[in-house]
Protein backbone atom coordinates (compact mmCIF):
# COMPACT_ATOMS: atom_id res chain seq x y z
CA UNK A 1 0.00 0.00 0.00
CA UNK A 2 1.72 3.17 -0.92
CA UNK A 3 0.68 6.80 -0.03
CA UNK A 4 0.89 9.18 -3.34
CA UNK A 5 0.95 12.48 -1.24
CA UNK A 6 2.75 14.86 -3.33
CA UNK A 7 4.89 16.87 -0.59
CA UNK A 8 6.96 19.08 -4.08
CA UNK A 9 4.10 21.41 -3.71
CA UNK A 10 5.04 22.00 0.04
CA UNK A 11 7.52 25.44 0.04
CA UNK A 12 9.49 23.53 2.90
CA UNK A 13 10.35 20.37 0.94
CA UNK A 14 13.49 19.83 0.61
CA UNK A 15 14.73 23.67 2.51
CA UNK A 16 17.18 23.37 5.50
CA UNK A 17 16.99 25.42 8.50
CA UNK A 18 19.93 27.46 8.03
CA UNK A 19 18.80 28.19 4.53
CA UNK A 20 15.19 29.13 5.36
CA UNK A 21 16.80 31.17 8.19
CA UNK A 22 18.58 33.38 5.81
CA UNK A 23 15.58 33.87 3.61
CA UNK A 24 13.93 35.04 6.48
CA UNK A 25 16.47 37.68 8.33
CA UNK A 26 17.79 38.93 4.76
CA UNK A 27 14.39 39.98 4.06
CA UNK A 28 12.56 41.14 7.96
CA UNK A 29 15.46 41.28 9.97
CA UNK A 30 15.77 39.80 13.91
CA UNK A 31 14.08 42.89 15.44
CA UNK A 32 10.53 41.74 13.23
CA UNK A 33 11.06 38.09 13.79
CA UNK A 34 11.10 38.65 17.67
CA UNK A 35 8.14 41.03 17.57
CA UNK A 36 6.06 38.76 15.79
CA UNK A 37 7.58 35.06 16.75
CA UNK A 38 8.38 35.97 20.64
CA UNK A 39 11.31 33.80 20.57
CA UNK A 40 14.64 34.96 22.74
CA UNK A 41 17.02 33.53 20.56
CA UNK A 42 16.06 36.44 18.11
CA UNK A 43 16.47 39.04 20.60
CA UNK A 44 19.32 37.91 22.72
CA UNK A 45 21.63 36.23 20.50
CA UNK A 46 20.76 36.94 16.97
CA UNK A 47 22.98 35.42 14.99
CA UNK A 48 21.72 33.01 11.91
CA UNK A 49 24.38 30.33 13.76
CA UNK A 50 22.92 30.40 17.76
CA UNK A 51 19.41 30.41 15.64
CA UNK A 52 19.64 27.71 14.13
CA UNK A 53 21.30 25.40 16.86
CA UNK A 54 17.99 26.81 19.27
CA UNK A 55 15.57 25.54 16.47
CA UNK A 56 17.08 22.44 15.91
CA UNK A 57 16.50 21.77 19.31
CA UNK A 58 13.35 23.07 20.03
CA UNK A 59 10.17 21.55 18.42
CA UNK A 60 7.63 24.45 18.94
CA UNK A 61 10.20 26.88 18.15
CA UNK A 62 11.21 25.54 14.70
CA UNK A 63 7.10 25.00 13.77
CA UNK A 64 6.78 28.47 14.48
CA UNK A 65 9.29 29.69 12.29
CA UNK A 66 8.39 27.45 9.42
CA UNK A 67 4.46 28.50 9.60
CA UNK A 68 5.42 31.87 9.60
CA UNK A 69 7.76 31.27 6.84
CA UNK A 70 4.65 29.24 4.85
CA UNK A 71 2.18 32.43 6.01
CA UNK A 72 3.89 35.48 6.14
CA UNK A 73 6.77 35.38 4.08
CA UNK A 74 5.86 32.99 1.29
CA UNK A 75 2.17 34.76 2.07
CA UNK A 76 0.40 31.35 1.29
CA UNK A 77 -3.52 30.64 2.14
CA UNK A 78 -4.18 30.23 5.89
CA UNK A 79 -4.32 26.18 6.05
CA UNK A 80 -7.23 24.13 5.80
CA UNK A 81 -8.30 23.13 9.08
CA UNK A 82 -7.74 18.77 8.45
CA UNK A 83 -3.84 19.88 8.04
CA UNK A 84 -4.10 22.53 11.42
CA UNK A 85 -2.95 19.81 13.99
CA UNK A 86 0.37 18.74 11.24
CA UNK A 87 3.51 20.02 11.71
CA UNK A 88 4.32 22.77 9.03
CA UNK A 89 6.83 20.44 6.85
CA UNK A 90 4.08 17.82 6.97
CA UNK A 91 1.01 19.70 5.52
CA UNK A 92 -0.55 19.13 2.11
CA UNK A 93 -0.55 22.69 -0.23
CA UNK A 94 -3.02 22.25 -2.52
CA UNK A 95 -2.09 22.07 -6.10
CA UNK A 96 -3.25 25.16 -7.48
CA UNK A 97 -1.78 27.53 -4.09
CA UNK A 98 1.27 29.04 -4.96
CA UNK A 99 3.59 31.02 -3.03
CA UNK A 100 3.63 35.02 -3.29
CA UNK A 101 5.28 37.83 -2.17
CA UNK A 102 6.05 38.52 1.37
CA UNK A 103 3.95 40.04 3.27
CA UNK A 104 4.57 43.87 4.83
CA UNK A 105 5.30 43.29 8.42
CA UNK A 106 6.30 46.20 10.69
CA UNK A 107 6.77 46.68 14.52
CA UNK A 108 3.85 48.91 15.28
CA UNK A 109 1.73 46.04 13.82
CA UNK A 110 3.28 43.74 15.79
CA UNK A 111 2.41 45.93 18.80
CA UNK A 112 -0.60 46.21 17.75
CA UNK A 113 -1.47 42.19 17.41
CA UNK A 114 0.40 41.67 21.43
CA UNK A 115 -2.21 44.50 22.16
CA UNK A 116 -5.08 42.58 20.61
CA UNK A 117 -4.25 39.02 22.22
CA UNK A 118 -3.54 40.44 25.47
CA UNK A 119 -7.74 42.26 25.16
CA UNK A 120 -8.76 38.50 24.17
CA UNK A 121 -7.12 36.73 26.77
CA UNK A 122 -8.78 39.74 29.67
CA UNK A 123 -11.96 38.77 27.73
CA UNK A 124 -11.17 35.28 27.71
CA UNK A 125 -10.39 35.31 32.07
CA UNK A 126 -13.31 37.48 32.58
CA UNK A 127 -15.66 34.95 30.84
CA UNK A 128 -14.27 32.11 32.58
CA UNK A 129 -14.20 33.60 36.01
CA UNK A 130 -10.22 34.00 36.59
CA UNK A 131 -9.10 37.00 38.31
CA UNK A 132 -6.60 39.31 36.77
CA UNK A 133 -3.69 38.52 39.03
CA UNK A 134 -3.91 34.78 37.91
CA UNK A 135 -2.86 35.63 34.72
CA UNK A 136 0.80 36.11 34.15
CA UNK A 137 0.28 39.10 31.41
CA UNK A 138 3.10 41.09 32.45
CA UNK A 139 5.68 38.05 32.20
CA UNK A 140 7.09 38.42 36.25
CA UNK A 141 9.90 35.99 34.93
CA UNK A 142 11.55 39.21 33.44
CA UNK A 143 11.22 41.02 37.01
CA UNK A 144 12.65 37.84 38.44
CA UNK A 145 16.31 39.24 37.99
CA UNK A 146 16.33 38.33 34.05
CA UNK A 147 15.31 34.76 34.00
CA UNK A 148 14.08 33.42 30.86
CA UNK A 149 11.38 30.97 32.31
CA UNK A 150 8.81 31.63 34.64
CA UNK A 151 8.66 30.84 38.28
CA UNK A 152 7.59 27.74 39.38
CA UNK A 153 4.45 27.86 41.50
CA UNK A 154 5.88 25.52 43.81
CA UNK A 155 6.97 26.33 47.24
CA UNK A 156 8.95 25.04 49.73
CA UNK A 157 7.41 23.82 53.12
CA UNK A 158 9.13 24.80 56.07
CA UNK A 159 11.23 22.20 57.47
CA UNK A 160 9.89 20.36 60.64
CA UNK A 161 11.75 21.03 63.52
CA UNK A 162 14.36 18.49 64.47
CA UNK A 163 14.48 17.09 67.80
CA UNK A 164 16.67 17.98 70.71
CA UNK A 165 19.53 15.13 70.38
CA UNK A 166 19.92 12.74 73.15
CA UNK A 167 23.17 11.53 74.73
CA UNK A 168 23.47 7.87 75.91
CA UNK A 169 25.03 7.02 79.08
CA UNK A 170 28.50 7.00 77.57
CA UNK A 171 27.87 10.88 77.20
CA UNK A 172 28.20 10.71 73.64
CA UNK A 173 24.96 11.90 70.97
CA UNK A 174 22.81 8.77 70.22
CA UNK A 175 21.10 9.57 66.95
CA UNK A 176 18.23 6.98 67.54
CA UNK A 177 17.66 7.74 70.81
CA UNK A 178 14.26 9.80 69.88
CA UNK A 179 12.83 7.28 67.96
CA UNK A 180 13.65 4.84 70.58
CA UNK A 181 11.49 7.34 73.11
CA UNK A 182 8.63 7.04 70.72
CA UNK A 183 8.41 3.44 70.77
CA UNK A 184 8.62 3.19 74.63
Amino acid sequence: MTDDVNYQNNPLHGLNLKTMLTEIVDHYGFEILHAYLWINTFKINPSIESSVKFLKKTTWAREKVEGFYLYKFKNLPKVASDQFELPPRDRIIPEGQVPGEPCELTLEDAERMQEQRAKLAQDYDRKSGRSQSSRSDDKPWQKAGGRSEPKSPWTPQPKARAETPVKDESGNFDPWANSRNKLK
